[in-house]
């Protein structure tokens, strides 16, 4: 049995502006300087509440909460204003889903709207689990969330974590399965390589060549 894990922002859909647009208008009702959508590749990835502190001035981390807050009543109802699936990403999943590989998604993304996203942007995928940040375990790189993934799989196997950060290659070692580093993503080849993810995807197609000849 293969189980593909999968992130999301960055790996399976490109949700930046949508993200950092959320943490922008918060940060505008405080009357605090912007950023570029660039930027906001390097404050993604370690939860939501995390990118808020990131966008925030150095000055004013004591405002983490009250902008998170701003954040979660605005994303709620732009989550998808922006939001596409990479190209290739749909075409990649049916395959690997058809060629009998369980798959799933482990986000540090608020869990609901994980699940939100994954409904309205692949709706015929049947993902084993698509979990997100919640109170009830920790972020990646913690195991938790493979851990609770491969519960639901029940059996053994070869696992892929795929993910376009240093956090999901650091998950994967963490785990001891294996990594794709996905070049598309929002941090690029040298993180990926520099965090030693196993193999490297240059384009959705790669990482379909990657799992099914290696069965």
């Amino acid at each position: 049995m293969i189980t593909a894990v999968f992130d999301l922002d960055g790996t399976l859909a490109d949700t930046l502006c949508d993200l950092a647009d959320s943490v922008e208008q918060g940060l505008a009702k405080f009357g605090f300087p912007g950023h570029p959508y660039e930027q906001y590749k390097i404050f993604v990835g370690n939860g939501v509440r995390k990118l808020c502190e990131r966008a925030l001035p150095e000055n004013e981390k004591d405002k983490t909460d009250a902008l998170h807050e701003m954040f979660t009543e605005y994303y709620a109802s732009h989550y998808l204003d922006k939001t596409v699936l990479y190209e290739g990403i749909h075409d990649t999943l049916r395959e690997l889903v058809d060629a009998g590989v369980k798959v799933a998604v482990a986000t540090n993304k608020p869990q609901n709207f994980a699940r939100e996203i994954m409904k309205a942007l692949l709706p015929d995928i049947p993902f084993v689990k698509v979990l997100g940040g919640c109170d009830e375990r920790p972020k990646k790189p913690d195991t938790a969330i493979i851990r609770e993934i491969l519960s639901a799989v029940g059996g053994e196997g070869k696992v892929y974590m795929i993910g376009d950060s240093d956090v999901d290659i650091m998950t994967a070692k963490n785990a001891g399965i294996t990594s794709i580093g996905c070049v598309w993503g929002f941090r690029g080849r040298e993180e990926l390589v520099s965090a030693g993810a196993d193999y490297i995807a240059e384009k959705a197609s790669d990482i379909t060549d990657i799992i099914l000849s290696r069965r």
